[in-house]
């Protein structure tokens, strides 16, 4: 497997954040406990041709749930009619570790929604700054992050499955 690499990237919270204008129809919430498969199911389906390999669900699920910095709180999930169509699952270090839109809302601004509305949670609770990792190759996920003004903080070799 060739090397690939990992960028970190990272939003001072000190000005004043954009307002998340979200798509018709989404409702946002926190997770619940009888989320978690579909949360799992949206992140086996937004990584999917990505590179990146979601563990099986009951292994995921216990190594989020048991993660020290795991908070309920800080896993948003966008719903519409038809269910779950977005989540930031966020560690309480102000990280987003996942950020995904299912495929049939893509394109619809609901990635910058729910990154504008991570800024908001982390602004909230005191936080300086929010970081996160993107493959260098994801080029869909760097524009989003670009438009949501994240500067570059290191670049790094990385397997996927590390990122």
């Amino acid at each position: 497997m060739p090397d690939q690499h990992c960028l970190l990237l990272r939003k001072d919270l000190d000005g004043l954040l954009d307002v998340p204008k979200w798509p018709t129809g989404i409702r946002l919430g926190v997770l619940r406990p009888e989320q978690m498969e579909a949360v799992h199911a949206l992140l086996v389906e937004g990584y999917r041709g990505n590179g990146i390999e979601v563990d099986a669900y009951p292994h995921w699920c216990e190594r989020f749930i048991t993660d020290a910095e795991f908070d309920p709180a800080l896993c948003l999930i966008a719903l519409d009619d038809q269910g779950l169509v977005g989540v930031a699952q966020c560690w309480t270090s102000a990280y987003i570790k996942d950020l995904v839109v299912h495929p049939r809302r893509r394109g619809e601004g609901l990635g910058q929604a729910l990154l504008r509305h991570v800024f908001q949670v982390f602004a909230a609770r005191g936080e300086a700054f929010v970081d996160l990792k993107v493959m260098e190759n994801n080029l869909p996920a760097r524009s989003l992050y670009d438009a949501a003004g994240m500067r570059f903080i290191q670049r790094y070799e990385v397997s996927p499955a590390q990122a």
